[in-house]
């Protein structure tokens, strides 16, 4: 690549996809009160709970502003938490009633932007955008493990 304009650099235009997406279900998330990130997390959180300390992780949410998200969707009455029984080190998040009700919302909207992407996309080029994705992630992951030897 001989060119330095951003729009040719691959993490240019997943990092301007990214926000677009973002952007878009935020408009969304603000009609009922609600962010992008708890959207997400109603998403993610498990029925029998998931452990406070996997939802970073999944998120790719520092742990200050996932803590911050969980106060307000605790407050808003969209979750509790819990200790795990069988391991009382654990905290478990669940999703109160009003929760799974919101929950069912986000998931058609996220539902519906994906079908109308898979009506728009031949599945060839899903397919290979998939891999190309994969082969990102893992050339990530490299990168992540080359960083950490040196600190």
């Amino acid at each position: 690549m001989n060119s330095s304009k951003a729009e040719e650099y691959i993490d240019f235009n997943l990092r301007h996809a990214w926000h677009k997406i973002s952007r878009m279900y935020n408009q969304k998330a603000k009609i009922h009160g609600l962010t992008m990130s708890i959207g997400f997390i109603l998403l993610i959180v498990d029925k029998e709970g998931t452990p406070s300390t996997q939802l970073g992780p999944r998120m790719g949410m520092e742990p200050t502003s996932l803590s911050r998200t969980l106060k307000t969707m605790e407050s808003k009455g969209l979750i509790f938490r819990k200790v795990d029984k069988d391991d009382k080190r654990k905290v478990l998040i669940l999703l109160s009633e009003e929760g799974v009700q919101l929950r069912k919302q986000v998931k058609e909207v996220v539902v519906s932007f994906n079908e109308k992407l898979f009506k728009e996309i031949p599945s060839n080029k899903l397919n290979a955008f998939f891999e190309v994705m994969e082969i990102i992630d893992e050339n990530i992951e490299d990168e992540l493990k080359t960083i950490n030897r040196f600190f």
